[in-house]
C-alpha cells in the first residue's frame, strides 16, 4: 500500500475506485484527476497501482492505494470500512470485474472459473456497495456507481457466469437504487457495451460500436454526477435489448447459441 496523504481542509471530493489498476477504472482516476481531488484506488497489480497513482498526482490529485484480492470479500469489506474511516468517501466506483468465457471443447464453464467471476462480478461489490449505503446515509448523501455490462440482458450461452453475475449486479444496483434514493444516496448502473480494455481486448473477433475507455470514463463520470439510475452505451445496445426482449427466447437462444467467441490467453 502506498499513500500521499490529503489535505483535508481543501477537499473537494474523495473518491474511491477498485479495479483502478486497468481499463474502465483506470480511466476514471484519470478523468478524476485534479487538485482538490483525494483518490483511493484499489486493484490486484501493486505496480500499476502506482503508476496510475503517479500521473493521477502530475495532475494535482493526491492518491492512495491498495493491492488486494476481491475474491475475498471480507478482506475487502474490512479494508473499505478502514478506508472511510480515515476519509470518509464522497463517490465509490465499482468497476472492477472479470470476463471470461467457457473453455473451448467444454459444454460448460469450470466451476471454479465460475465461484470467481461470482464473487469478483456480484458478491464483493454488492457487499461494498451496501457497507457504503450505510454510512452515506448516517452522512447525508454519496454517490455509488456500479459498473456492469450490457451482457446483463443476454442470456449468453458460452458466458454464463458472466452474464449471470452482471444482471445480479444489475438488479441489485436498481433495487438499491429504490431504497436509498429517499437519503440522497444515489445509485447509478452503468451497462457498456465493448470498450477497449484488456479484458476485450482478449476477444477475438469483431467488437461492434467499441468504445475508448477515455470516452467511457467520460461518459460514467457524467452520469454519477447527474445522479442517473442506469447509463447504458453505446446506444445500439439498447436497441439490441429491446429486439431481443420482442423475439420469442427459444430464437433468441438458438440465434444466441450459434455465435462464435473465441478469447486469447489471459495477460
Amino acid at each position: 500500500m502506498t499513500s500521499t496523504p490529503p489535505n483535508r481542509p481543501g477537499l473537494q471530493s474523495r473518491i474511491l475506485i477498485t479495479g483502478a489498476s486497468s481499463g474502465i477504472g483506470e480511466a476514471l482516476a484519470l478523468h478524476y484527476a485534479r487538485a482538490g481531488t483525494h483518490l483511493i484506488l484499489w486493484g490486484r497489480n501493486q505496480t500499476r497501482l502506482d503508476q496510475v497513482a503517479a500521473q493521477a498526482a502530475r495532475h494535482g490529485a493526491t492518491t492512495e492505494t491498495l493491492a488486494l484480492d476481491l475474491c475475498d470479500p471480507e478482506a475487502a469489506l474490512q479494508a473499505l470500512r478502514s478506508a472511510d474511516d480515515n476519509t470518509p468517501v464522497d463517490i465509490l466506483i465499482l468497476a472492477a470485474g472479470l470476463g471470461d468465457i467457457r473453455p473451448e471443447g467444454e459444454l460448460t464453464e469450470l466451476p471454479e472459473q465460475v465461484k470467481t467471476i461470482s464473487l469478483v462480478n456480484f458478491t464483493t461489490p454488492v457487499t461494498l456497495a451496501t457497507e457504503m449505503a450505510r454510512r452515506m446515509i448516517t452522512r447525508g448523501g454519496g454517490n455509488i456507481a456500479l459498473i456492469g455490462s450490457v451482457a446483463a440482458f443476454h442470456d449468453l450461452p458460452i458466458a454464463t457466469a458472466y452474464s449471470g453475475s452482471k444482471a445480479g449486479l444489475a438488479r441489485f444496483s436498481t433495487a438499491l437504487h429504490a431504497a436509498m434514493t429517499p437519503h440522497n444516496v444515489h445509485i447509478t448502473l452503468v451497462s457498456p457495451g465493448y470498450v477497449d480494455t484488456p479484458m476485450s481486448q482478449r476477444l477475438e473477433g469483431a467488437r461492434p460500436f467499441l468504445v475508448s475507455s477515455r470516452k467511457a470514463a467520460r461518459l460514467i463520470a457524467r452520469a454519477i454526477g447527474q445522479g442517473r439510475a442506469h447509463l447504458m452505451f453505446p446506444w445500439p445496445f439498447a436497441l439490441a435489448r429491446l429486439l431481443e426482449m420482442l423475439v420469442p427466447r427459444p430464437i433468441a437462444h438458438r440465434l444466441l447459441r450459434s455465435a462464435e467467441v473465441r478469447q486469447s490467453a489471459s495477460n
